[in-house]
């Protein structure tokens, strides 16, 4: 019988299967190191940030065109005139003043309003006042060839009317500039 050696006794043990443990331990030890605190304070002098916001810059400044307000009536009488003006010749008539077109857009909107056209109805009852700016362009004939609202009311109903009662100008004096910002205004009495 043979003698058993101990070279079957012993297994053989492979040593890289430890070494390969021995790594894999390592590398996943390796983020749980850079917790502790070897006695060395690390601090890191990092300044905070700060920032300073600078106002968005202003539009342009586009004052709304305003109309020119008419003269009230003075209160006091007018003085006397010191003759009576000679009676004009039936022949020739006097050539009426010529109206600008910011007299023609006026009195346009005065007419919607005495016909009851130009405020709406319900917005009267919702007590709805406010002010309109209307983009209107216009074209060589002196006819509004498109409006929008540039700056609504804050009530749909207005900036509704607002559009209505610019489209329906007839025509314009020639003085007319060819686009303009009207500003429509609603105020109840």
């Amino acid at each position: 019988m043979p003698q058993a050696s101990a070279h079957f006794l012993m297994p053989r043990v492979d040593y890289r299967l430890f070494a390969a443990l021995a790594l894999s331990l390592l590398l996943h030890f390796l983020p749980l190191l850079s917790n502790f605190d070897f006695g060395q304070n690390f601090r890191s002098t990092v300044a905070p940030l700060t920032a300073e916001l600078r106002p968005p810059p202003a539009p342009p400044a586009m004052p709304p065109l305003s109309l020119p307000e008419q003269p009230e009536p003075s209160t006091e009488p007018p003085p006397p005139p010191a003759r009576p003006a000679p009676p004009k010749p039936a022949g020739k008539a006097a050539a009426p003043a010529a109206k600008t077109w910011t007299q023609a857009v006026r009195e346009h909107l005065k007419k919607l309003d005495a016909a009851d056209q130009f405020y709406p109805a319900e917005a009267i009852a919702r007590g709805e006042e406010g002010e309109v700016l209307v983009l209107i362009i216009i074209d060589e004939t002196g006819k509004v060839s498109a409006a929008r609202v540039e700056q609504g009311s804050g009530h749909p109903l207005l900036d509704a009317a607002a559009l209505r009662a610019v489209r329906s100008l007839q025509s314009l004096p020639a003085d007319a500039p060819r686009q303009v910002v009207l500003p429509v205004r609603f105020r109840l009495r």
